[in-house]
């Protein structure tokens, strides 16, 4: 299975998404911000990143693009709940700097195993 980092200043969400991930069988590693994030990628490889958009400090954007400097290939999958305007420009935006996956909150968690399962099919991953 798979090695993923879930990056998320949402405490809750957080915790549901590490024992849902490791109920499937993945290992997991948590991250409040995107700062603690992305010095976490330095210091592990991980199969997948999973990240929030709207954090305080570092933000999901920046963080992507911070985490594709590191590594051009990461397997990054962006999701928001969009906060005010909804999430669609930031899930957009996400896409144009990196994301290969983007998940709008809340979302079934069928859908993030389906995204980690296409983005960890192959040693390139899935565009």
């Amino acid at each position: 299975m798979s090695h993923i980092l879930i990056i998320d200043d949402d405490d809750a969400l957080r915790i549901v998404l590490k024992a849902s991930l490791e109920q499937m069988g993945h290992t997991v590693v948590e991250s409040t911000d995107g700062r603690n994030g992305v010095e976490c990628y330095k210091d592990e490889a991980f199969d997948v990143v999973l990240t929030d958009l709207i954090m305080p400090d570092k933000e999901g954007i920046e963080t992507i693009l911070d985490l594709r400097k590191i590594n051009p290939d990461v397997k990054i999958i962006a999701m928001s709940g969009g906060g005010r305007v909804g999430p669609g420009d930031y899930l957009l935006i996400a896409r144009q700097v990196g994301a290969k996956r983007t998940l709008t909150k809340p979302f079934p968690l069928d859908d993030l195993k389906k995204a980690i399962e296409e983005l960890t099919a192959t040693a390139g991953g899935a565009d």
